[in-house]
């Protein structure tokens, strides 16, 4: 291939990058569901997600969670720098995915994971239909070509409605890989693509979350296929990093095509993402 046409190629899959309006949004819960032993959805919806839109697999949206006290949803307005808010306290945020949102329905879904305490998984393990959240954004999205050789997406729990997403939007033409780390086999859920699946549960076994070294060394004795690939991230942020290291030092992939993504960090409850 002459360098021109690796010009053209790295061209056409460079990552599309939409600029989203920023809005607040006040949401119902419609229902829950529990997934597996480790997942819970809610569906929500409210006349307030009109307009919502999340392009992007790993787009991140705000929830803002109920005052423990007061059940008061306390959202900031939008201003010419961003947000504003109002005096007073500021309510627990969490960074999440959207699983997927039907414009016709008007409704929208969320996964929590269930692997820590935190004030996310409390409340949503008590919502019921009728109770409302608060959310912000997505600020904007990346759209990533599946035009490559394969997609490799590894995570944990975290991640998975991330990587969920990313393989039902896949054409069956592509090949994926996905390592998805969990405690045990009880904690799997069902997932679908049309893509050319290969599908690796990592299991922890006890060892507790961001500790645990099966996903990293999983990746590092797996077979990748021939080609170029494009990689997706998501876990504990030093785990994210060293399996991106990997990936560039001693497996030689490209580092454009490499998105490692700290979506939590041991020790540090409601740490924002880190990306690299």
């Amino acid at each position: 291939m002459s360098s021109k046409d690796v010009l053209e190629n790295e061209s056409s899959r460079a990552p599309q990058r939409i600029r989203l309006p920023l809005q607040f949004r006040k949401i119902q819960v419609k229902s829950t569901e529990r997934l597996g032993s480790n997942f819970i959805r809610l569906i929500f919806a409210g006349a307030e997600l009109e307009g919502f839109s999340s392009p992007g697999f790993d787009d991140h949206i705000k929830l803002f969670f109920p005052d423990a006290g007061s059940g008061e949803i306390r959202l900031p307005t939008v201003g010419p720098n961003g947000p504003v808010w109002p005096e007073g306290p500021k309510p627990v945020m969490r960074d999440y995915t959207p699983r997927y949102f039907h414009s016709d329905t008007q409704t929208l879904a969320i996964d929590f994971a269930l692997h820590e305490a935190g004030p996310a998984t409390a409340w949503a393990l008590a919502a019921q239909p009728g109770d409302w959240l608060g959310i912000g954004g997505p600020r904007g999205s990346s759209i990533i070509s599946s035009d490559f050789d394969f997609h490799l997406l590894v995570g944990d729990e975290t991640a998975v409605p991330a990587i969920c997403r990313r393989l039902e939007e896949l054409p069956s033409t592509a090949r994926a890989i996905a390592l998805i780390e969990v405690d045990n086999p009880g904690d799997e859920i069902s997932l679908s693509s049309s893509a050319q699946l290969e599908l690796i549960w990592c299991y922890r076994k006890g060892v507790a979350a961001g500790t645990s070294t099966i996903l990293k060394d999983t990746l590092a004795n797996l077979q990748l296929p021939e080609g170029e690939g494009y990689t997706w991230i998501a876990c504990e942020t030093k785990m994210a990093r060293a399996m991106r290291s990997h990936l560039v030092k001693e497996r030689n992939m490209n580092s454009k095509w490499i998105k490692a993504a700290g979506y939590w960090q041991l020790g540090a409850a409601g740490a924002d993402s880190a990306e690299d």
